[in-house]
């Protein structure tokens, strides 16, 4: 039986031909579930989230592809899997030591994202998008790799992480200021956003606004300084929260609200080892280099006045890898003529009450390794040692090598992922298991040294 399609569908899917939205992408590094007010923050106050929240749609199960900064980045850029883009396990620059790798990229590599992939830019670009980037890069700082060659037509910021040296602002391929003055950095890229907004308010444009905070070292401008009840970490997250509510009142200043979609999440789940400095997650499980939930279920809103409903919330399955589809359907653009693991999320954003998940499954890769596999409220958590929750070797349990078995978790019931109930439904993690072997086949899978049937190659390496 064919279903009628609403008047009211045909007209927006009319206006965004005639005059396709603005968006702007907002992604903080290391920011966890639980820091920002309306997903549980406690001794953080977030009051232009929060409000950003009650007028638009907040995400409680949205995903990053992966649990650190390169791979996550390159899955936001491309629609895809880490490993389907070569991002997940880095070779050695270095001759003395070509045995060393890394699962992200250091100021010592000459390898990035490759050209030949498109990004989310390239993809607006094309539709006529106005397009640049501000902030952290962290997908190849060569001049080949940066993002004035990956479809934006403007850069500030710093090309990797602020923890690695040098640490040089750079604009476009230039460099400004080397080391860069890092207190002032969040206000330093809020003005730039604002100005980009306020010379593009006439024709659709697309903003990517990368934070470096809050990735340690933290810094923090004097007047938000000893300000938040959540100590210094607290005031970066205060004024980032602050730096969200003036790109939004330059928006409603400006009168485009309506034309445009923001987007604010994180790269991966917060930093635990670094103590008062790294965030929180509960009551998700772990952090930062984990695929357990508190390492990759991000906070997740998604703002847009007179489109997506105000005050509303979805637990459907999302992350990432949607984005790219998402933002090429509502601009009206086409997608890239290459497989993507990411699903168009449109319905979902428009319309969060009646709309599901797109995806059957989704999976948790770390580096190469695939780790855990989601389907509904099940999520199968593959055998691992008990240092894997602990990545960065600090506060270890009393047996770190010892081996935890494969488990199974009812979200729905267990999001701190505490109870395996995988022995009361062994069908279950048949069904979960079988989705995975078919994930590996295809993207390969380093924990069963499963070869990658489809991945495409890292730029500046040799394809084999």
């Amino acid at each position: 039986m064919m279903r009628l399609i609403p008047l009211i569908f045909l007209l927006r899917a009319t206006a965004f031909a005639e005059r396709p939205p603005n968006i702007i992408m907002i992604f903080t590094d290391d920011q966890g579930y639980a820091d920002v007010g309306c997903f549980g923050a406690e001794n953080i106050k977030t009051p232009r989230l929060d409000a950003m929240a009650a007028e638009g749609l907040r995400l409680t199960s949205f995903y990053s592809a992966s649990p650190i900064c390169s791979p996550s980045r390159a899955a936001l850029m491309t629609g895809c899997y880490p490993p389907r883009v070569g991002m997940g396990l880095y070779p050695s620059s270095s001759q003395k030591r070509p045995e060393l790798t890394a699962q992200v990229l250091f100021p010592y590599h000459t390898v990035g994202l490759n050209r030949d992939e498109v990004t989310m830019a390239e993809v607006l670009k094309a539709r006529g998008y106005a397009t640049a980037c501000i902030g952290k890069w962290h997908l190849g700082h060569q001049p080949e790799f940066l993002p004035t060659e990956q479809g934006f037509d403007s850069y500030l910021g710093i090309p990797y992480s602020n923890d690695m040296v040098p640490t040089p602002l750079l604009r476009d391929k230039e460099t400004i200021e080397e080391p860069v003055d890092q207190d002032p950095l969040t206000e330093r890229y809020t003005a730039a956003a604002i100005e980009f907004i306020e010379s593009q308010k006439d024709a659709p444009f697309f903003l990517y606004l990368a934070h470096a905070m809050p990735h340690v070292p933290l810094h923090v401008s004097d007047r938000f300084r000893d300000k938040s009840a959540g100590g210094f970490y607290g005031d970066v997250i205060e004024m980032l929260d602050w730096s969200t509510g003036e790109i939004l009142d330059t928006i409603k200043r400006l009168g485009i609200e309506q034309d445009t979609l923001v987007v604010f999440t994180s790269d991966n789940g917060p930093w635990l080892s670094q103590g008062e400095h790294g965030g929180h997650a509960k009551p998700l499980r772990a952090g930062k280099g984990t695929t357990y939930e508190g390492g990759m279920r991000e906070p997740c809103i998604a703002w847009w006045p007179g489109h997506i409903p105000a005050g509303t919330a979805t637990d459907a399955v999302a992350g990432t890898i949607d984005l790219l589809p998402t933002f090429a359907a509502l601009a009206g653009a086409t997608l890239p003529d290459r497989t993507l693991d990411g699903r168009d999320l449109s319905n979902l954003l428009l319309h969060p009450d009646a709309a599901e998940t797109p995806h059957e499954a989704y999976y948790y890769f770390k580096g190469l390794g695939l780790e855990a596999v989601r389907s509904g409220d099940w999520k199968l958590v593959f055998k691992r040692q008990q240092w894997e929750e602990y990545p960065y070797r600090r506060n270890l349990p009393p047996e770190p090598d010892a081996w935890v078995e494969t488990a199974l978790y009812d979200l729905s019931a267990d999001i701190g992922e505490a109870t395996d109930v995988s022995a009361a439904h062994p069908e279950v993690v048949a069904r979960l298991e079988a989705m995975a072997q078919g994930m590996r086949e295809d993207l390969g899978d380093s924990r069963t040294e499963t070869v990658c049937a489809n991945c495409r190659p890292l730029g500046g390496t040799t394809p084999e």
